[in-house]
């Protein structure tokens, strides 16, 4: 039903009026019942529109921000908190010295980074366990980035070296995305371990924005599992992410399932566009326009659409024409393979 205008409700008020005290001048506005009908049409007004708003509320679909919790917790559904990164920093020094667990080093941007036990220097290096002192996106940091121990110890280098990639660093999850995984649950109720199920269980790890199912892969029993990490600098994800879903599914799945969780292989599409007008801003507009199509498309094994690819070069905003000179053709990927925007060559 359609909320009424505060016009109608000023009509409807007065037909009543004249319904009842026939000869009343009620739609004159400087008369009493005339501004008395105003007054009330208004507080009606406001009653239609808190109760439109309270309709909204009860469904997580329509539903304002500050009550997604409600829903999330009466679907079981919490929202995903934010996660550190984790990984191995190299310290360099005399051997036999040991860095204490609890050490602090810090990146150069004033992230820091707590040592998770005891490292003992040998053949003058000690590969040693970190974790973020505070979670988020942030922390996470790529192989050969410097850190600097805040506190000297003795006989140790204080400049140290990541040496595998600090990864599992996510940000607390975005509310929109939170919205969607409750819908999904509703939607899609859990089956004991089906394909939506695990996608769910997937989507429940720190930093998973995407993932695929796919039952018998690797024969009777079972089930493969790819993911990609959207909003990291590289959305393949690494080892210690693979392993985090793996252990995450691991307890959720059913004991019968022969369950492998493994990156998707990156198959990277460049493209040749001659673009008119060809301005800097117009391809800014393009190349988004392109990663939100492969966001929404991309998936491992897939086919992308060319048609789906010029689709969304013309939908850019300030595009007026443009020949799409590679590809050519609809891009069919193999098992695994996940298609991914490369380079775009401005003719």
């Amino acid at each position: 039903m359609e909320r009424p205008t505060l016009k109608q409700l000023i009509d409807q008020g007065a037909t009543e009026f004249e319904s009842r005290l026939p000869g009343v001048l009620v739609r004159l506005r400087i008369g009493v019942l005339g501004v008395l009908n105003r007054v009330i049409a208004g507080a009606l007004s406001a009653l239609y529109k808190y109760a439109e708003r309270l309709n909204k509320q009860v469904w997580p679909d329509t539903c304002d921000q500050d009550e997604l919790p409600k829903h999330g917790t009466r679907w079981n559904i919490p929202r995903i908190a934010a996660a550190a990164a984790k990984g191995i920093v190299q310290f360099t020094g005399v051997n036999g010295v040991t860095i204490p667990a609890g050490s602090v080093i810090q990146r150069s941007d004033e992230v820091q980074y707590t040592t998770d036990s005891v490292g003992t220097i040998a053949a003058g290096v000690a590969l040693v366990p970190v974790t973020a002192a505070l979670a988020g996106q942030l922390s996470n940091a790529v192989v050969g980035t410097q850190l600097t121990l805040t506190s000297t110890v003795s006989n140790v280098n204080a400049l140290a070296t990541v040496a595998t990639e600090l990864s599992g660093g996510a940000d607390v999850e975005e509310p929109e995305h939170w919205r969607e995984r409750i819908l999904s649950r509703i939607r899609k109720p859990p089956q004991g371990g089906n394909v939506d199920d695990y996608v769910a269980w997937a989507l429940q790890v720190p930093g998973v924005t995407r993932a695929w199912v796919y039952p018998k892969e690797q024969g009777a029993g079972s089930v493969v599992v790819r993911f990609v990490r959207d909003d990291d600098a590289s959305p393949i994800p690494d080892a210690a992410e693979v392993t985090a879903v793996q252990q995450k599914l691991d307890f959720l799945r059913p004991v019968t399932a022969n369950l492998m969780v493994v990156a998707p292989a990156a198959v990277l599409q460049n493209f040749a566009i001659q673009l008119m007008p060809d301005t800097v801003v117009t391809r800014a507009k393009v190349t988004a326009e392109l990663a939100d199509l492969y966001r929404r498309e991309a998936v491992p094994g897939g086919t992308m659409l060319i048609t789906h690819q010029r689709e969304a070069i013309s939908i850019a905003e300030g595009e007026t024409d443009h020949v799409l000179v590679s590809p050519s053709a609809n891009q069919v990927h193999a098992v695994g393979q996940l298609p991914m925007l490369g380079a775009i060559t401005w003719l």
